[in-house]
């Protein structure tokens, strides 16, 4: 009983940092924006299986990243306050790994739909 009433509380703070996340961050709620036009594109183009699990993979792994960017943020916030050089640094880096991540995803996503764009229009 003990474990299921500690799996409960994991899963709430989980979900309330989900919603802080989709509450707070500008970019969070752009990613999510742009990862429901996906899966709408997904069902009207009628995807395979495996182009499913690709797209799904990429999308989660750009909200994972971005997840990941706000949490470093926030810890580097609170250890300096003030802009430290090695601290921008760190942002800076975060950040770059939210758009490295973006650029995969919107390569794989392009590889992907591509073949069915011109399918369907020609």
């Amino acid at each position: 009983m003990q474990r299921l009433k500690s799996f409960t509380m994991s899963l709430r703070h989980a979900v309330n940092g989900l919603s802080y996340a989709l509450r707070n961050e500008k970019n969070f709620q752009n990613e999510v924006i742009f990862a429901g036009l996906v899966l709408v594109a997904m069902v009207y183009y009628r995807v395979s299986p495996s182009e499913m699990i690709v797209l799904f993979l990429v999308i989660m792994g750009v909200l994972v990243m971005e997840l990941l960017n706000t949490v470093m943020e926030r810890i580097a916030d609170i250890l300096k306050p003030k802009v430290h050089p090695y601290v921008r640094v760190i942002k800076d880096l975060m950040a770059a790994s939210v758009l490295v991540s973006s650029f995969l995803a919107v390569i794989i996503g392009l590889i992907i739909f591509i073949p069915h764009i011109l399918r369907a229009y020609s």
